[in-house]
């Protein structure tokens, strides 16, 4: 998503903070997003430049504004080991996202349409590089990008968990994905061993 000047991005986020109340009854929807203008004070018209890609535009705003509010809602994570800050930044995404949930799980049916699927990879890509970012990662090289997959698969896969979980303190959730990240670290040491092995 284009970057917006300051003004105009809390334009956009308040719009955001108006629709999300909008979407368990009327979906992410070009409807939904008129109201949530007129709710915000803002013309209708205002939706072209704020949302160019109707829906789809909106999803990825919410999701920018979602990557932004668990980066300052984790706080200084430097006392933590990388792990550990992950999964606080992934936990505290998940705590941020609970009274949506609804908003989260049509979000994700309609990035999974075919024509939006550009929009799926590319707000998954800039959520796992936030994530990422917020916990400190200064990598340059190749591992950037491998570090950003796997985090990639993993959070999707614990946000789908997430959706299905009940329990008021998503212990469940982070259960899961304990594992999933318990999971990659093996991996990740798996592939050292045989560079080691390789170079000897």
């Amino acid at each position: 998503m284009t970057d917006l000047p300051e003004a105009e991005r809390a334009t956009r986020d308040a719009v955001i903070e108006a629709l999300l109340p909008l979407i368990p009854a009327m979906g992410w929807t070009p409807r939904a997003i008129a109201a949530a203008l007129r709710e915000a004070g803002l013309p209708e018209e205002e939706a072209t430049f704020l949302f160019p890609r109707g829906p789809a535009s909106a999803i990825e705003a919410w999701l920018d504004l979602a990557d932004r509010r668990m980066a300052e809602a984790a706080g200084d994570l430097s006392g933590l080991r990388i792990p550990d800050r992950i999964r606080t930044l992934v936990a505290t995404r998940l705590r941020q996202a609970g009274p949506h949930r609804e908003a989260v799980r049509q979000a994700l049916a309609v990035q999974a349409l075919p024509w939006n699927l550009s929009s799926a990879l590319r707000t998954a890509a800039r959520t796992a590089n936030a994530i990422w970012y917020a916990a400190g990662d200064s990598s340059a090289d190749f591992s950037w990008y491998t570090r950003r997959l796997s985090l990639s698969a993993v959070y999707g896969a614990t946000l789908a968990f997430w959706l299905r979980d009940e329990s008021e303190d998503i212990g469940p959730t982070l259960d899961f994905l304990d594992r999933r990240l318990a999971g990659v670290a093996r991996i990740g040491r798996l592939r050292r061993g045989c560079g080691r092995a390789r170079a000897a």
